[in-house]
């Protein structure tokens, strides 16, 4: 694809910006920014993935917060109970995600302010207009160093800069915290609701032309953390150079950090945006789309953005905001916390086919560097052997409570296991099913299987079920065993565990997983067809959690080929239609449209993204969670913001543009007629198999498709672009092309 398809286009804000949520995002998957305010308090609202409050969950080493006592209040119906053991803990300000601070460049006599965000380059610039002259401010958060970089150009003297830090409440003041059941808040209020020592502040000048100015937050059990600012004066400009410090940066954190502040400032701007730009540009280089919808192309790359923003290799995964809490004077939304119900998984769902394998690796990563803590869970909550992490924790892996159906759910613990798989299967990198995949899946196993019950009829059974967010924490979100939701995972887990040994030829450990696997029972559907969330119950009104399709999608464990699976996905998606979008949130119109795409329904897959994308994002990209905009698509006006549904919209595009399984690739399977009459092309994206594909089509027809795999393999090329399907024999490290010919129809060639 030549670089005239790829252009990504500019953010711009030709009026101030006046809220946090709206602001011009930056960040390096460490650190992050957001740009907001007018141009006399331009506010950069700074934040670090790894500042946390991390003080002991209230309450979740207790005696009695442990699985089998749930599950004994559950039978009892003690609501009242497990909302005060269970529920309870996650009402406490802390643990909690804490945002860093802010630097404030105030420019007096400022009139107007305008922005924007090249997203080609990771790169915001703000023109304030002070009289006649137009003041030029350009920023980075620095691909590679870690280091946020601000150009003024002005003078120092025309311009104050001051250091903010958040404003918590003081340690005299703390009161005990009571629980409140019927408390819905999603965010536990101010920062004031913390109350830590007093800030240590900071102001030096280290020569003639270079100022420090640093502040320091003690907070809880020994964590100390900061911001230090370092302002040089050029010649017709000012540099502002800051990083976020941590006392978990090692025995020297502050001294360390402001040497090497300095001497990056001392270098100039331009050396480190150089750098800073190569990195970008390889980033971009991965994969591309050419579209013939201007929504969809700039959501595409506004989602890739930021994706790249806040997740990188070797730094922690992207929690509920990412790199990006909430800039307002307010805990965050859910705590910023790592939601495993949904959240972390559909965060990282699209970086497989979009080929960011490096940036998603980050979370798993991060997974297996807490199998130490998941087992620890798994015998203190669940008393079993094996690994589960909680379905709501901390940065480090501890339970923060909340709904137990949900946040202590053990099934949880295998859609996270789909991170594993899926990397296996889009690489092909048997070391990594040996080494990493195969011990994940077996070592979660080893937890669920103890939790199992033999029933009357010789098939195995939770001691509780639930489907996530079906009634809330109500005695009825305790559904009959077991959820098609919980179903669906317990087969997939079973179903893969048996698929690896036989590949790994582990006889023994095939036919155990296998004996499991084939006792549990079969998905609950009713005569039309549509999957229920229990045995005895059906979806009855809307809900944002599309959780009993689970077997469809994200798990694929039904598909559309056979009659009897086609029965079932048209019978799901016409029981959604049927029930409305009044309970949904953003999320659920990606999730819809994935359903489109498995039909191969491609206005509908299309029309779910418009709406999402129209409808339920910020105009900086951000997921907003409701329809903030009261278009009437949804009951919930609110706007609290995450980041999972923009990629898990990500992924639904991609998902109407390529479809692949094993040894099989549908090329275009689910895109709208009105597509089809124009331009459509993609670049770059991984098919399972650990092969790239490139894809042009025009007017209906395949253009140009190319593959390259790392390992020799055949594979059938289908869809409705083509006169009939391809058998490719592709050859390791060839890649293997093919144009439309009018003569022959095509011509293939290696290279």
């Amino acid at each position: 694809m030549d670089e005239g398809t790829c252009m990504r286009e500019q953010l711009k804000f030709l009026e101030p910006i006046r809220r946090w949520d709206e602001a011009i995002p930056l960040g390096n998957g460490r650190v992050g920014c957001l740009i907001w305010g007018t141009a006399q308090a331009l506010r950069f609202g700074l934040d670090r993935t790894d500042i946390w409050d991390l003080s002991v969950p209230k309450n979740t080493d207790a005696p009695e917060f442990t699985y089998q006592n749930l599950v004994r209040l559950a039978h009892m119906g003690d609501t009242d109970e497990i909302r005060r053991i269970f529920d309870a803990p996650y009402q406490y300000p802390a643990p909690t995600k804490l945002p860093a601070g802010g630097l404030v460049l105030c420019f007096q006599g400022a009139s107007s302010v305008a922005s924007s965000l090249d997203i080609e380059r990771a790169q915001a610039t703000v023109l304030a207009g002070v009289g006649e002259r137009r003041i030029k401010i350009e920023a980075i958060c620095h691909a590679l160093n870690g280091t946020g970089m601000i150009r003024a150009g002005a003078p120092r003297q025309e311009f104050s800069v001051e250091l903010q830090n958040p404003q918590f409440g003081c340690t005299e003041e703390a009161e005990m915290w009571t629980y409140d059941p019927n408390q819905r808040e999603i965010s536990q209020g101010s920062l004031k609701n913390l109350h830590y020592p007093p800030v240590q502040k900071e102001r030096r000048s280290v020569s003639e032309t270079l100022e420090l100015l640093r502040y320091i937050q003690p907070a809880a059990a020994g964590f100390s953390y900061g911001v230090i600012a370092a302002i040089r004066q050029m010649q017709e400009s000012t540099l502002i150079f800051w990083r976020i410090i941590s006392s978990r940066d090692g025995e020297e954190w502050i001294a360390e950090n402001e040497r090497l502040l300095c001497g990056q400032i001392s270098q100039g701007y331009e050396v480190h945006v150089r750098t800073h730009r190569d990195w970008w540009s390889a980033y971009w280089g991965k994969s591309s789309v050419k579209l013939p919808d201007a929504l969809a192309k700039r959501q595409w790359d506004m989602t890739n953005y930021l994706f790249a923003s806040c997740s990188r290799k070797g730094c922690y995964p992207m929690p509920l905001q990412g790199v990006w809490t909430a800039d307002d004077g307010c805990l965050p939304p859910w705590k910023g916390d790592y939601h495993n119900d949904l959240n972390t998984q559909l965060c990282y769902s699209h970086f497989f086919k979009a080929n960011h394998l490096e940036e998603g690796e980050s979370f798993l990563d991060f997974l297996w560097s807490l199998r130490p803590a998941a087992a620890r869970f798994a015998k203190n909550f669940y008393g079993t052997d094996g690994i589960c992490l909680p379905g709501v924790m901390t940065i480090d892996g501890k339970p923060l409570g909340g709904w137990p159906m949900y946040s202590l759910s053990p099934t949880q613990q295998i859609w996270l296991c789909q991170s594993f798989d899926l990397y296996y299967q889009y690489t092909g990198d048997r070391r990594f099913l040996a080494e990493r995949a195969w011990v994940y899946l077996r070592e979660t196993a080893l937890c669920i299987t103890e939790l199992l019950q033999l029933g009357e009829d010789g098939k195995y059974y939770l001691p509780v079920s639930s489907s996530p967010e079906i009634h809330d924490d109500e005695a009825k979100a305790w559904v009959t065993p077991n959820s098609n939701y919980d179903l669906a995972l317990l087969r997939y887990l079973y179903q893969r565990l048996t698929d690896y040994a036989k590949e790994l030829g582990l006889e023994k450990e095939r036919l155990r997983w296998k004996e499991i696997l084939e006792k549990l029972p079969e998905l609950a559907v009713d005569e039309k067809g549509v999957l229920l969330l229990a045995p005895d119950e059906a979806l009855r009104e809307s809900h944002r959690h599309l959780s009993n399709a689970m077997a469809i999608c994200p798990l694929h464990l039904i598909g559309y080929q056979t009659p009897e699976e086609r029965r079932i996905v048209d019978a799901v998606i016409a029981d959604y239609e049927r029930l409305g979008t009044g309970m949904w949130v953003g999320f659920s119109f990606c999730w819809m449209s994935h359903l489109y795409a498995v039909q191969g329904n491609g206005e509908g897959a299309w029309e779910q993204l418009r709406i999402f994308w129209e409808s339920f994002c910020s105009i900086n990209g951000f997921h907003l969670n409701g329809d903030y905009k009261n278009r009437g698509y949804s009951s919930f006006h609110y706007r609290p913001f995450t980041l999972e549904a923009n990629m898990y919209a990500a992924d639904a595009l991609q998902e109407m543009l390529l479809q692949t399984q094993e040894g099989r690739i549908r090329l275009f399977p689910a895109v709208p007629q009105a597509w089809k009459k124009k331009e459509l092309a993609f670049s770059g994206f991984r098919a399972v198999g650990g092969i790239i594909v490139s894809a042009g089509m025009e007017n209906g027809r395949l253009v140009s498709l190319e593959l390259h795999a790392s390992r020799e393999q055949e594979i059938i090329v289908e869809g409705s672009c083509l006169k009939e399907e391809m058998r490719v024999r592709l050859k390791a490290g060839k890649i293997w092309r093919w144009r439309s010919c009018e003569r022959s129809g095509g011509m293939v060639e290696y290279f």
